[in-house]
């Protein structure tokens, strides 16, 4: 199936979960990366048992603090 991860189109096997994505794409501390799916947030419990689809856009977003 073809995913588009973090903007560039992807072959992954059919079945893909979110997490076994996050481990293909060795993604840097994952505890610390919030998922989007289709522009949607996705729960971090939930990322063992979402499985992706053919089409689905994938972002990881890391929120960082800082300021005065």
């Amino acid at each position: 199936m073809i995913i588009t991860v973090a903007g560039v189109k992807k072959e992954y096997p059919e079945g893909l979960t979110v997490e076994q994505l996050i481990e293909a794409e060795n993604v840097e501390t994952p505890i610390y990366v919030t998922v989007t799916i289709n522009d949607e947030f996705l729960a971090t419990a939930e990322r063992t048992t979402r499985i992706l689809q053919e089409g689905d856009e994938v972002e990881f977003l890391y929120f960082m603090g800082g300021g005065c």
